[in-house]
């Protein structure tokens, strides 16, 4: 269960934007998630805002006690340490209300699309693309951070939706992402 947290702030750095920095945290966390198949560690970001578009300075890690002080302490953060401040696991407050946190995906690349379609179909471009047209693009208004495929190499977008508020939590897994459709994590 939820019970804990920890904060992962990120610094002002004249070299990096905020979302570089948010990036390249939120890959190493991920890496750490997989590596370790952890799926009771869940994730949060307190500074979340659809105007401006931003998941902000935060990412606060969920989960037991153990786990999390556990979690902290291997050097998954290696190479960020001078980037972030990571503060100790502390309780959850008892009445805080709970949400979702999850991925959300969508069909951002109409190129990709048409590519993809080219290999599995065996169409030329011009069929391609008359069949998938460029108004099919979906442009998301959510924060979003981007993450490097380790397998692929390609920058990919993690685009982060929040669930209604909930007066209980749910348990539940999440993904390597830190993420769930069911589980919740406490809001606040």
């Amino acid at each position: 269960m939820t019970t804990h947290y920890v904060d992962i702030t990120l610094l002002p750095d004249p070299e990096f934007s905020r979302a570089h920095l948010l990036g390249a945290l939120y890959d190493r966390l991920h890496l750490a998630l997989v590596s370790g198949q952890h799926k009771d560690i869940g994730i949060s970001f307190p500074g979340y805002s659809w105007h401006p578009r931003t998941l902000g300075d935060v990412m606060r890690l969920h989960g037991g006690q153990e786990r999390l002080a556990a979690f902290t302490q291997p050097d998954w953060l290696r190479g960020m340490r001078d980037h972030v401040r990571l503060g100790s696991v502390a309780s959850a407050p008892p009445d805080a209300l709970h949400r979702t946190v999850r991925r959300r995906q969508f069909k951002t690349n109409v190129e990709r699309l048409r590519r993809r379609r080219m290999r599995r179909k065996g169409e030329t471009w011009e069929e391609a693309a008359r069949a998938i047209p460029t108004t099919v693009a979906h442009h998301p208004q959510l924060p979003f951070a981007h993450l490097r495929s380790h397998s692929t190499g390609q920058i990919y977008c993690v685009f982060i939706e929040l669930g209604d508020l909930q007066p209980n939590g749910q348990y539940g897994l999440f993904s390597s992402h830190g993420l769930s459709d069911k589980a919740t994590v406490p809001w606040f």
